[in-house]
This record gives structure tokens, sequence and C-alpha cells, in this order.
């Protein structure tokens, strides 16, 4: 159980309490409650010489979801736990959809846009929205509880991922330093993988396009692991169709593809990215 944060009426931050410590206060009208979550109670009385003791606030960072603890130092109990959700998903979707829509408004038959985008330079150490938003999230937290509490350090989990690894377990040696595409460009490695022929239909001898497995239109990504080849009729007729809708007559056809197409790694990749930006 989480204690209840406690401050006096200049706003200084004292030692946190039992919740039934902090319900008698409240009963007895020595204090109000000054902030719903965290749950803070403010005295009114001002405390000349308070005798605190230094917390330490813990952190697990995630691509989803950042754990947070608050913990006393000298005894090791824990005096605050939370999990912290991220909108990192929710923003790469609306901007997905933004540019969904930006694309096909100047595809339109329209009047003419000049093109903007030859105009903007990322600054450096730029990151995505969706990244900044889960260091922004954790450094609002981490301020917002520093008010409530005597926090006096902080520790974090640097956490790193292999995605090399994760991808391809057995990986090891020059095999590992060189990675999957070494020698090859990408059109030549597609040509090799799949084996020159349509993924969907199994036709040779034409002229094969680089198709998205998970449409770009729904989120997906340039990953080499989710391109295949088509024919031009396949990619066409797919088009933005979910795979498993494209291929519902052909089962065998839908495995084997599922198969070869490896989950994505961008909870890794957000971890990874974020690990040592957030209190820099």
């Amino acid at each position: 159980m989480s204690n209840v944060f406690v401050i006096d009426s200049f706003y200084q931050p004292l030692n946190p309490v039992h919740p039934a410590r902090a319900r008698l206060l409240l009963k007895q009208g020595k204090a109000s409650v000054y902030r719903m979550y965290p749950f803070t109670v403010i005295l009114k009385r001002v405390v000349a010489q308070p005798e605190v003791k230094p917390l330490r606030i813990k952190l697990d960072p995630g691509s989803r979801t950042t754990g947070i603890a608050i913990v006393n130092d000298a005894s090791g109990e824990v005096v605050f736990a939370a999990e912290l959700t991220h909108r990192g998903q929710a923003i790469k979707a609306a901007l997905d959809d933004r540019r969904a829509v930006r694309r096909s408004r100047r595809q339109r038959k329209t009047r003419y846009r000049k093109a903007r985008w030859s105009n903007r330079k990322r600054k450096q150490g730029w990151l995505p929205p969706s990244l900044e938003s889960r260091i922004a999230n954790v450094l609002t937290w981490v301020k917002r509880l520093s008010r409530s509490c005597p926090l006096t350090a902080i520790s974090m989990e640097l956490v790193k991922f292999d995605l090399q690894q994760m991808e391809n377990p057995e990986v090891s040696g020059v095999e590992y330093q060189q990675g999957t595409l070494a020698g090859y460009e990408v059109r030549g490695y597609l040509l090799e993988k799949w084996n020159r022929t349509c993924a969907y239909c199994g036709a040779k001898e034409t002229p094969l396009q680089i198709e998205h497995i998970h449409p770009r239109a729904k989120g997906g990504t340039n990953r080499i692991t989710n391109l295949c080849l088509a024919c031009e009729q396949c990619n066409t007729a797919k088009g933005t169709l979910d795979i498993a809708v494209f291929l519902q007559k052909k089962p065998e056809v839908l495995k084997r593809i599922q198969a070869q197409a490896k989950a994505p790694l961008k909870d890794a990749i957000a971890v990874n990215t974020s690990r040592w930006l957030r209190f820099v």
C-alpha cells in the first residue's frame, strides 16, 4: 500500500504517512486534500524544522509502461509505487493518420500545392514525437513527485536489447557482425529470399515489385522482415488490404508468408533509443 504524501502550508514536502494517519489528520481538521493523485494532503500549519528522511525514486523504463517506486534508503521500505502508461503508440497512430490524410489531399484533383519538405531540417538530437512523449512523461512525474516528498536520489534501470540476437538467437561470430543484409542490397536480398517468384501467386519470369506484407497505410514499416516480392497484378489487387483478408482463400500461402515475417521490434527500439536521454 502506498503512503500518503504530506506538505505543510508553505508547500514544503514532509515525510509521507500511513493512509490511516492521513485520514485522522483530515478528520481532526488539521489538514485538507491538496491533490488526488498522487494523493497528497496539506497541513494547516508550518513546520519550522522538519526532520525528513531521504527518499530515492527508482525507475524501470519500458516502451508502453514505466514502473516508478519511491523507497526509503535507510530502511528499504517502499513508500510509493505506481505504473506510468505512455501514449507513444497513440501518438504514432495519430501521426500516421495525419500523413495519410495529407497524402490523399495532395493526390486529389485540387489546386497545386508546392512541395514543402525540402525547407525543413531536423535539429541535432531530434527524436520522434512518440519517444519525446515517453521521456517527457517520465520527467513530468519525477518533478511532480519531488514537490510532494523529499527526494534526494534517483536510480534508473538502463535496459538495452540486442535486436539481432532477438531476431536470430543462433547468430554468432562474423555473421553477427555483418548482419542480415551483408553483401546485398534490399532488392537483391529479397530476390534471393523469395526465390525470384511472387510471394502471393508464385508467378515466375515476370517483373516483380517490392511489397509491404503489413501495409504502410495501416502502420507497416520498411523493415526487411515486412517486405516481400509480388507481381504487379497481386500488388494492385492487395492494395492496403490486410494480408489475412487478401489470402483468406489461400491459408497455406498465408501461413508460409507469416512464418517468414517476424514480429516487429518497435518496443525494444523505443527503449534502446531513449535509455540515456531521460535525464541528460
